[in-house]
C-alpha cells in the first residue's frame, strides 16, 4: 500500500476535501467508478466540482484505510442500485408499463418508459432504468425463476 501524494478529508458540511501535493484545496470532490458493475473496487476517479479528474485510484484496497472509508461512504451515499431477484408481473407488454418486482432491498413497483431503457451489460447482465432514472440490476437473467424469465423475454 503506497501513500498517495494528496490528502482527503471531510469538511464541517460533510463534503469531501482534496488537498493536492501543491497544497491546493478542492472542496466537493466526487468519486466516480469507471466500471461500477464489473469491477466496483477498481478504477475510481476523484473529480472536482467542474468534472476534472484530480486523482485516479487503481484499486480501493491500495489506499490507506481512512481514505478508503471516506470514498466508500461517499460512493454508497450516491449509488442506489437494487438488484432484481424476481419479476412478479408487468401491467402490459407494450411500454410504458408498470413492473412489480422483488429486489435485494424489498418489493417495489416502477414504470419502464421504453424498451431502450433495458440495457445489456453482458450476455446475462441487464441494467433497467425506470421513469425516475433509478437503475435496477439483473446480475444474471438466466438465474431468475421461470416466470420472471418469461416476462423479461417479452421485452428483450
Amino acid at each position: 500500500m503506497s501513500q498517495p501524494d494528496y490528502q482527503l478529508s471531510r469538511n464541517a458540511f460533510g463534503r469531501l476535501v482534496f488537498v493536492d501535493k501543491d497544497h491546493q484545496v478542492h472542496e466537493g470532490i466526487v468519486p466516480i467508478r469507471a466500471f461500477p458493475m464489473t469491477a466496483p473496487e477498481q478504477g475510481i476517479a476523484l473529480l472536482n466540482v467542474h468534472g476534472h479528474e484530480l486523482a485516479w485510484i487503481e484499486c480501493l484496497d491500495d489506499l490507506p484505510e481512512a481514505f478508503r472509508i471516506l470514498i466508500e461512504a461517499e460512493l454508497a451515499s450516491r449509488e442506489f442500485m437494487p438488484e432484481i431477484k424476481r419479476i412478479d408481473k408487468v401491467s402490459s407488454f407494450v411500454t410504458p408499463s408498470t413492473w412489480w418486482v422483488k429486489t435485494d432491498r424489498g418489493d417495489t413497483t416502477f414504470v419502464l418508459k421504453g424498451e431502450e431503457d433495458i440495457r445489456r451489460l453482458s450476455p446475462t447482465a441487464l441494467l433497467i432504468t425506470d421513469s425516475h432514472g433509478i437503475h435496477f440490476l439483473i446480475h444474471d437473467r438466466l438465474m431468475l425463476d421461470r416466470h420472471s424469465c418469461k416476462l423479461l423475454d417479452r421485452f428483450l
